[in-house]
């Protein structure tokens, strides 16, 4: 699960480490299960991320484009 108030680069660091523990078989079958679900939650948490910087970005550059029109 995302920890609270986690960046968005921490959560990547924390998938990152996650991959290259799976890419290197280092997790026991047991834990594979966990890291996957780990994963998961992680890249839904990034995805959401981005989507709202993305939302935030779009309405700036609408306000900017009304103030000049």
């Amino acid at each position: 699960m995302a920890a609270k108030k986690e960046t968005y680069s921490q959560a990547m660091e924390r998938l990152e480490k996650i991959v290259r523990q799976i890419d290197n078989n280092e997790l026991e079958i047991d834990e594979l299960g966990e890291k996957i679900k780990e994963a998961n939650e992680i890249i839904a948490f990034c995805s959401g991320k981005l989507t709202k910087a993305d939302k935030e970005i779009e309405k700036l550059l609408q306000e900017k484009r009304q103030s000049e029109e």
